[in-house]
């Protein structure tokens, strides 16, 4: 049989790493490119994948990281005066009016963290939003710089609202929560060394989540005891 590498990205990636770790008579090594093999069992600090997420947005303008952690605070200062909701509404364009600040804070979120991860060529999104907030296309304050960020992504798009209501999951997205849920509980959350407002990992409320959606309790020792933790990975790989 001709020597085999397998390959991949993200959760690929993950598949490549455990097929070489499993298979190693097929396999003669594995490249695997941003994959999370170690955010299992509090190997990896909860905040690590945030941390990441704000470098890129530090290593392309201190500015815009600035505004953008700064952003957070102010949403909810925003948010707790008279009509503050409605006025966030119209700030942002959303698609319906805002329900509390979470929803927003969520939704940008969202949008900062998957952007730094596919910040590929030729678009390079965190160059993109980051170019939005530090000019002043929709006014100097801190909440017009942050729309201007998420505005900046929409060039080209017919894009009308922001702040989508979820009214529909791809089978690959509900494959995914099952999976979380089920065998690759991964305690991703923003700590205090990020440009995000900290919100630490709640297992208990992450169960409930799980049950609730998917009628199974989450079993968070699944992977290091299947595919062995950071000393069986880094000794497989050496």
């Amino acid at each position: 049989m001709s020597p085999v590498i397998v390959a991949g990205g993200s959760y690929g990636g993950m598949l490549a790493s455990w097929f070489r770790l499993k298979y190693p008579h097929i396999a003669l090594g594995a490249l695997a490119s941003s994959a999370p093999l170690l955010y299992f069992d509090d190997i990896t600090p909860e905040d690590g994948y945030h941390s990441i997420v704000t470098k890129s947005f530090r290593d392309a303008s201190e500015t815009c990281y600035q505004t953008i952690l700064k952003s957070w605070a102010e949403i909810d200062k925003v948010a707790s005066q008279p009509n503050g909701l409605s006025i966030l509404s119209k700030r942002f364009v959303t698609c319906n009016p805002l329900k509390n600040s979470t929803e927003l804070k969520d939704y940008l979120e969202n949008i900062l963290t998957n952007v730094a991860q596919y910040n590929s060529p030729p678009d390079y999104l965190v160059d993109r939003i980051c170019s939005g907030v530090d000019g002043d296309a929709f006014g100097n304050d801190t909440l017009s710089k942050i729309f201007a960020g998420v505005y900046a992504l929409t060039v080209g798009r017919n894009i009308s609202c922001f702040v989508i209501p979820l009214t529909y999951e791809s089978e690959s997205d509900i494959g995914w929560g099952w999976q979380t849920c089920s065998e690759m509980v991964m305690p991703i959350a923003p700590g205090n060394n990020t440009m995000f407002e900290p919100k630490p990992f709640n297992f208990n409320a992450f169960t409930k989540d799980c049950i609730k959606k998917y009628d199974v309790p989450p079993r968070p020792h699944w992977v290091t005891t299947y595919y062995g933790g950071h000393i069986h990975i880094v000794a497989a790989g050496a």
